[in-house]
């Protein structure tokens, strides 16, 4: 499956819309990560933890959206974005969306 921030596919027709398309995760902070992040804070830096929480929130968002794109008929996602919030402290949601799309297979 082809997914893109952009609204059109270079070489491929958009033959049909589905409409729109979205997967989104919850995740909670880690009290042990919390005590890590708190250091990195006074000495500065990337804070890791993270960074690699917030990647695996956006790839399982981006599997999520991708699955309910199949599950609909589609065989592309264009106009792809990312979208987060907070929840409550310490936890956030990340939603990804965009417009299901059939295309040519050439």
């Amino acid at each position: 499956m082809i997914i893109t921030t952009a609204e059109t596919i270079k070489g491929k027709e958009i033959q049909k819309t589905i409409g729109l398309v979205r997967g989104n995760t919850i995740r909670a902070r880690h009290v042990g990560k919390d005590i890590m992040a708190v250091i990195r804070t006074l000495v500065g830096g990337e804070i890791s933890e993270y960074t690699k929480l917030m990647a695996e929130a956006r790839e399982q968002a981006l599997d999520r959206m991708e699955a309910e794109a199949t599950r609909l008929g589609a065989n592309a996602v264009v106009g792809a974005r990312f979208s987060t919030s907070v929840v409550l402290g310490g936890a956030a949601e990340l939603l990804a969306y965009g417009t299901g799309v059939v295309i040519s297979e050439d």
